[in-house]
């Protein structure tokens, strides 16, 4: 294990690990597109090889959640928890099953719906505490910077000798009353 410049912590081979994963940053409708297809093809791969397990495609949705909070940049964070709903239903369609055309077939994905609703709530919850820890991470960065930024924006005066007694000395400003706000002249 490596310790960081800086810390006197080794960090763990796991967060190591995690920093070698790709890093892509996605639209809000690039981290759709990446969602819908992610869960289109594994749900195709569950029904060819699994018989359309529904555990197995529920649980492969956590992970696909999970990366598209973690892909979509930062302008775009709102959207994650939207759009992983919308890639669970997409998804859910090769392997709900139905029969007798369109209306069948609607009521099957209507009805996997209602069945895997655990899956698909859990799934928006991991979208939306990791969409919401990154946006508080974000604003905690930026207020960072701001305040850095403040501080040195305005350097620290150096008193001569004797001017501190002197600025000391003085009373503080009183405020003025307020005044009565004047008419227009007719």
């Amino acid at each position: 294990m490596r310790a960081p410049e800086g810390r006197s912590r080794p960090v763990p081979p796991v967060v190591l690990a995690l920093r070698r994963l790709p890093n892509p940053r996605l639209t809000g409708i690039g981290a759709g597109l990446f969602a819908a297809a992610s869960m289109l093809v594994l749900s195709c791969l569950d029904l060819l090889l699994l018989d359309g397990s529904s555990v197995v495609f529920g649980a492969l949705f956590l992970p696909v959640s999970a990366l598209t909070a973690l892909w979509v940049r930062p302008a775009d964070l709102v959207t994650a928890p939207i759009i992983v709903p919308i890639a669970f239903t997409v998804g859910v369609v090769p392997i709900a099953g139905g029969t007798g055309g369109f209306g069948g077939r609607t009521m099957a994905v209507v009805t996997a719906l209602a069945v895997h609703a655990g899956w698909l709530y859990g799934g928006t919850l991991v979208a939306g505490v990791i969409a919401t820890v990154r946006k508080v991470r974000l604003m905690r960065q930026r207020q960072r910077r701001l305040l850095l930024a403040a501080q040195t924006a305005r350097p620290a005066r150096t008193a001569r000798p004797g001017q501190e007694a002197a600025r000391t000395a003085q009373p503080p400003a009183r405020p003025r009353p307020a005044q009565a706000p004047r008419r227009p002249q007719q």
